[in-house]
């Protein structure tokens, strides 16, 4: 015991057993440490290996991208080399062959210009005799004298050749009036004065001319309506009614007298049928020159309310204008 009392008494020796212990502390320290650095040495590493195999896989793939794509750029430059290699061949050989024909067509050309020059070479040409003939001003003109004079019938003569069957309508149109008659056929009478008037138009104006108006548009469109019936049965359907009068008014009133006094309706008022309404001059002009065209006889009719004719209307063959007096025309614009 006393020993040991000494020995921890002993200065020395505490210090070196501090000493030791010290180290001992030291060393579990050290080997503390030491499993750490491991650990984090290895965390850097699986991270750097994971790293490269990221890298890796990358250009693994750029590179077979690479390769494919210097694979598809080899193709298509064959394609091209390919097709400019066709073009080259199909280009220069049509080029050649119409380049031989053309030449040959040269040649050809010229060999039978020179055969046609040596021709004309060979050729023997007379000189034609010159023979003088009299002139037909020194010759007697014995054709003059022998001429017949060509004698132009008169206006009024148009309607000879159809007296009798328009002498026939004037006698039907004083009988009684057939109101069930076929359409466009007169379905009233006429008293004789009107008669005288349509016997006056077609035998002495010739089927053109001016009429005094008989007081009311009512009895113009009567003797009109005659005047119709009678050149359907001599022209058929090879003729067209014209009626100008400037008021859609006026033109109304014609409708409705010519539809109760032919049995017509109102589809036959209208461009393709066979009267036609205008309330300008202009328009009558143009249909009447297509119906000419159309080997087609117009009857054109001027309202009494107009004051003046258009010249171009004198030209046809078949027109009627009714002559209304002032008192009438006043009468008629105050109306309207």
């Amino acid at each position: 015991m006393k020993n040991t009392k000494e020995q921890t008494n002993d200065p020395r020796k505490q210090e070196e057993i501090k000493s030791d212990s010290d180290l001992v502390k030291n060393v579990d320290l050290e080997k503390k440490i030491i499993p750490r650095e491991s650990k984090d040495t290895n965390k850097s590493q699986n991270r750097e290996f994971k790293k490269d195999l990221l890298t890796q896989q990358i250009l693994n793939d750029i590179i077979s991208k690479k390769s494919l794509l210097e694979k598809e750029i080899k193709s298509l430059e064959k394609k091209k080399d390919s097709l400019v290699k066709d073009i080259n061949l199909s280009f220069t050989g049509k080029s050649d062959d119409i380049a031989k024909r053309v030449k040959g067509f040269q040649e050809y050309l010229t060999g039978a210009l020179q055969h046609l020059s040596q021709s004309v070479e060979k050729l023997e040409l007379v000189s034609q005799p010159i023979i003088v003939k009299p002139s037909p001003l020194d010759e007697t003109s014995s054709t003059s004298q022998r001429s017949k004079v060509e004698t132009i019938p008169a206006l009024s003569d148009t309607f000879k050749p159809d007296e009798l069957l328009i002498k026939e309508c004037f006698s039907n149109f004083k009988k009684q009036p057939d109101f069930y008659a076929e359409p466009w056929k007169l379905r009233r009478s006429l008293d004789n004065d009107d008669i005288e008037i349509l016997n006056d138009w077609f035998f002495n104006m010739g089927g053109r001319g001016a009429l005094q108006s008989r007081g009311t548009r009512q009895k113009n469109a009567l003797i009109s309506a005659a005047l119709i019936s009678i050149l359907g049965e001599l022209y058929g359907d090879q003729f067209q009614t014209l009626i100008l009068a400037s008021e859609p008014e006026r033109l109304g009133e014609w409708r409705r007298i010519l539809q109760d006094s032919l049995g017509l309706t109102r589809e036959d008022f209208g461009p393709n049928s066979g009267i036609v309404l205008f309330e300008r001059p202009e328009g009558v002009i143009e249909r009447a020159d297509r119906l000419e065209e159309n080997e087609e006889v117009p009857l054109i009719i001027i309202d009494a309310s107009e004051t003046s004719v258009e010249i171009p209307i004198l030209q046809f063959p078949l027109w009627l204008a009714f002559a209304g007096n002032n008192d009438e025309i006043y009468n008629d614009l105050d109306l309207n």
